[in-house]
């Protein structure tokens, strides 16, 4: 190799590109293992809504920091960076080569730029209070106490805006102002999928998860933690929740839930190009195109 440090390999992109395919594709053809940054795919029983990969996909080749907690007991970002990166200098000690696919931007650069999140335990008595205000003007909150990180969180992401405040009262310093980066001790090579035809595999896979069981994994989620588990707010699951309810029909929850996950993969694209510094895949051949381009790192 060119250099000392283990290289770090990194396939990020919007949600439902093909990261999951392509980067168990990219682990055989290296005999490499994957770690998937996603922030729900932490999650046990939350499978079909997070499209996590399949029980055969993980016999195919082994994911680590899937299935790491219970969803009524999420861990903060402090949390998750301690252990994905025990966890990846572990593997990285067996080979000087790790693999992470996703999609989940800080999660990434809290391994890939060494991000520095505050380690700010969660406040329950703080989260209960501020779940009976309500997300909306959660929002209106943290936009008066932290108008840099309330722009750079959605008005709809439940999760990141009850952290930013509960750092905020906790330490009565806004968490834009706490991020600090320590580089890490690799070398990173960033590769960035995003197909021209995003839209149509978006909308094709809310219909798979759909089909797949996502009601039924709900009913589940809610009959073990209730209805009022904070993550039954994300993409795909509250939609679920609202048919369950009688709200809304199943056609409409997909078109809803289709919606949502085109805005999301929008603020992701921005977030990559403007975080992160990938060599971008053409649609024709990204296989090939990644393995050339580690080879030519690793030589």
């Amino acid at each position: 190799m060119q250099t000392t440090k283990p290289l770090v390999i990194v396939l990020l992109g919007p949600t439902a590109s093909g990261k999951t395919d392509l980067g168990i594709e990219i682990a055989k053809k290296l005999k490499l293992d994957i770690h998937n940054i996603d922030s729900r795919q932490i999650y046990k029983g939350m499978d079909i809504g997070t499209a996590k990969p399949t029980k055969d996909q993980q016999k195919i080749i082994k994911h680590f920091l899937i299935d790491i907690c219970e969803p009524n007991q999420p861990i903060t970002f402090h949390e998750f960076q301690k252990i994905a990166q025990s966890s990846l200098q572990a593997n990285l000690k067996k080979k000087a080569i790790g693999l992470l696919v996703g999609g989940s931007g800080l999660y990434l650069q809290a391994l890939t730029k060494g991000l520095q999140p505050p380690a700010v335990g969660p406040q329950k008595s703080l989260r209960k209070q501020l779940q009976k205000i309500g997300q909306y003007q959660c929002h209106q909150i943290l936009q008066q106490c932290d108008p840099i990180a309330a722009k750079k969180i959605s008005v709809s992401d439940y999760v990141r805006t009850i952290r930013a405040l509960e750092v905020f009262y906790a330490t009565a310093i806004p968490m834009s102002q706490q991020k600090k980066s320590q580089s890490p001790p690799w070398k990173i090579l960033e590769i960035g999928l995003d197909p021209t035809n995003l839209k149509e595999k978006i909308s094709h896979r809310t219909q798979q998860i759909y089909n797949n069981g996502l009601i039924e994994e709900t009913k589940y989620l809610i009959n073990k933690f209730g209805k009022d588990l904070p993550l039954l707010k994300t993409i795909g699951y509250q939609e679920a929740l609202s048919i369950i309810t009688g709200e809304i029909n199943v056609s409409e929850a997909i078109e809803i839930t289709t919606k949502r996950t085109n805005d999301f993969a929008k603020r992701q694209r921005t977030w990559f190009k403007k975080q992160h510094t990938p060599t971008w895949l053409n649609d024709e051949k990204p296989l090939r195109e990644s393995i050339s381009l580690i080879q030519d790192v690793i030589g």
